[in-house]
C-alpha cells in the first residue's frame, strides 16, 4: 500500500473530477467508490447515493477524492508537479488540462526548464508540467508552496518532514540566488523522499499571495496499527500543529494530514451496513482514531 496518499476535497463533483483525471493521464483507473447512505448523508449534509470517496490511480499512483461539501476550496498552495519527460506528452497534458482551465504560466521556455507550464484545471486543481525527466517511477509529485510569511520555511519544512517519516531523505536543495539578499541557507526549492513517496517544496518568494494551505488538499498517512497512528499524530502536531476531527490534523506549517489505520477502512467496509454505519458515526466523534474504541461499537 502507498504510505502517503494525496486527498482532494470537492463539493459535489469528486466522481466527475476523478473520471476526468483518469481520462487525461496514462496508466490510470478508478479503484473504488464509496457512497453516502441515508445516515451518513444526513450527518454530512450530502445527498444519499452521492459518491463519498473515489479512490483512483494516475500514472500508477493512488489518489483519493472526497465530496465533503463547500467548506474548503482547493487553491494553488499545493499543486501536482508532473515530470512529462517528452515534448509530446507535455503538450498533450497541457491541452487536456486547459480544457476549461486557466494558464497560470503558459507553456513556454523558462529559466529553470526548456518547457514548463502551470495550469489550474476546471476543477480548481493546479498542475505544474515540466518536460524534464525524473529518475523515479513516481512521475506526479505534490508540490507545497510556502508563501507569504512562510516563504523562507522550505529548508525547515524539508528537515521536519524527513525527521518524521522513516526511510526519508532530502534529495535536492536549491538556494535563492545571492542577489535576493537572503541568508545563504534560504531555499527556493527542495525535493524530499518521505517513506518512498516524493514531494517538491517551493518558496513563493517575497511576493504576496492570496492563498495558503487548507484542508481542501491533505495527505493520508496509512498506518498499520495504533502504535503507528500515535507516532505520526504526535510527531505531526508537535511544535505548533493542531488536532482536528475524524483523523485530521494540521502540522506547524498549516499542511493538513489524515492519520488513518487500515483497521478503520476494514471496519467501514464491513458487509453489515448497521455495523459499518456505527463505526462511521463513532469516527465522526473522534479526533485521533482509537482503534479499540471503534471495534467496541
Amino acid at each position: 500500500m502507498q504510505k502517503i496518499t494525496p486527498f482532494l476535497w470537492f463539493n459535489d463533483n469528486a466522481e466527475e473530477a476523478a473520471n476526468y483525471y483518469v481520462d487525461v493521464f496514462d496508466n490510470s483507473k478508478i479503484l473504488n467508490i464509496t457512497r453516502y447512505n441515508d445516515d451518513s448523508a444526513k450527518a454530512s449534509g450530502q445527498k444519499s447515493g452521492n459518491a463519498m470517496t473515489v479512490a483512483f490511480q494516475l500514472e500508477g499512483q493512488t489518489f483519493t477524492a472526497l465530496n465533503g461539501g463547500p467548506h474548503f476550496r482547493i487553491n494553488p498552495s499545493i499543486s501536482f508537479f508532473v515530470y512529462c519527460e517528452s515534448e509530446i506528452k507535455i503538450e498533450k497534458l497541457y491541452n487536456l488540462l486547459m480544457d476549461g482551465g486557466i494558464a497560470m504560466m503558459p507553456l513556454d521556455k523558462y529559466d529553470w526548464s526548456p518547457k514548463y507550464a502551470w495550469v489550474q484545471d476546471k476543477f480548481g486543481v493546479s498542475w505544474q508540467l515540466d518536460v524534464e525527466k525524473i529518475n523515479n517511477s513516481q512521475k506526479i509529485l505534490p508540490a507545497l508552496l510556502f508563501a507569504n510569511e512562510k516563504f523562507d520555511k522550505v529548508k525547515e519544512a524539508a528537515a521536519f518532514y524527513t525527521s518524521v517519516f522513516p526511510d526519508s531523505k532530502i534529495l535536492l536543495e536549491a538556494p535563492f540566488d545571492k542577489s535576493a539578499g537572503l541568508p545563504d541557507d534560504t531555499l527556493l526549492f527542495a525535493q524530499v523522499k518521505l517513506s518512498d513517496y516524493l514531494f517538491n517544496a517551493m518558496s513563493g518568494s517575497t511576493m504576496k499571495h492570496d492563498f495558503d494551505f487548507n484542508e481542501a488538499f491533505s495527505f493520508v498517512v496509512n498506518c498499520k496499527d495504533q502504535e503507528e497512528v500515535d507516532y505520526y499524530w504526535d510527531k505531526l502536531i508537535s511544535d505548533g500543529g493542531s488536532e482536528s476531527q475524524c483523523a485530521w490534523l494540521k502540522d506547524k506549517f498549516g499542511v493538513s494530514w489524515q492519520i488513518v489505520p487500515t483497521r478503520l477502512i476494514e471496519l467501514l467496509g464491513d458487509p453489515d451496513p448497521v455495523k459499518s454505519q456505527k463505526v462511521m458515526m463513532a469516527m465522526f466523534q473522534m479526533k485521533k482514531i482509537i482503534i479499540e474504541d471503534l471495534e467496541k461499537t
